[in-house]
């Protein structure tokens, strides 16, 4: 019998670095994303099965995960891996692209899970992989919308793996820095900062090795982990380094 996995968002990216990496394994692969046409090639190139489906849009997520359910009742991962960028302040961000933000990147991983709980649970044990970011622990004010959908996805995904453990659901929560790709292009950050970028692939290594044990939350880098540390342990003093030293005056 085929190992099934789910993966979302994988029309390009870590999503498509991901499945690659899983067929190579002999993971049978659906891959969900918007874009049909990427989704068709990838699908042919690992011999895997295409659904077009916007996470963010519960009803298409229930009705994708039944067709996919009917072929495939044991499913052996979900990788939650959609999301969308959404560099913007609360103070002038379009309304439209805060409320998408958060639709896609935290609650498409809810009706992901809720939707397909009944075939990882009939897999059991089977895995859950929530693609989460080292903004879900750190707030950059640039990308404030994005951080906190982040936040969300985060808490989201801890809840759920001590939920989930007694039903033989294992959730693994990966964090990576910045990562080049189409969706997310890391042009803006200062030259120096440019060495700290990684590929998609080596975010895909660490999670399908995850799969064999180990940690059950990680940053990729590792090193990405220590400002997460540094703005739970000092925040005041890391809010004064994120918003440049300029003072802000206080009326009332």
């Amino acid at each position: 019998m085929d190992k099934v996995a789910v993966v979302t968002g994988a029309s390009s990216g870590i999503g498509a670095e991901i499945a690659r990496g899983l067929a190579r394994r002999g993971w049978r692969c659906v891959l969900l994303a918007r874009r049909t046409d990427r989704l068709q090639a990838l699908a042919a190139e690992i011999g895997g099965e295409a659904e077009a489906c916007d996470v963010g849009d519960r009803e298409a997520v229930g009705a994708a995960a039944t067709r996919i359910l009917e072929r495939h009742p044991r499913i052996g991962l979900l990788v939650n891996n959609a999301g969308i960028p959404g560099r913007s302040g609360f103070e002038d961000g379009d309304p439209a692209t805060i409320e998408n933000v958060m639709r896609v990147n935290y609650l498409g991983g809810i009706w992901c899970l809720r939707a397909f709980l009944p075939g990882l649970e009939a897999a059991a044990p089977s895995h859950v992989v929530n693609i989460v970011s080292v903004a879900g622990e750190v707030a950059f004010p640039p990308s404030g919308p994005y951080s906190s959908s982040k936040h969300a996805q985060l808490a989201f995904s801890r809840a759920t793996a001590a939920s989930l453990r007694r039903r033989r659901i294992r959730v693994i929560t990966v964090k990576p820095g910045f990562v080049e790709t189409e969706g997310f292009p890391q042009s803006w950050l200062p030259g120096p900062l440019q060495r700290i970028v990684i590929g998609p692939k080596e975010v895909a290594d660490r999670v399908i090795a995850s799969l064999d044990g180990g940690r059950a939350e990680f940053s990729v880098p590792l090193y990405y982990g220590l400002l997460g540390r540094l703005q739970a342990f000092i925040p005041n003093t890391f809010a004064l380094a994120l918003g440049f030293g300029r003072k802000t005056k206080y009326h009332g």
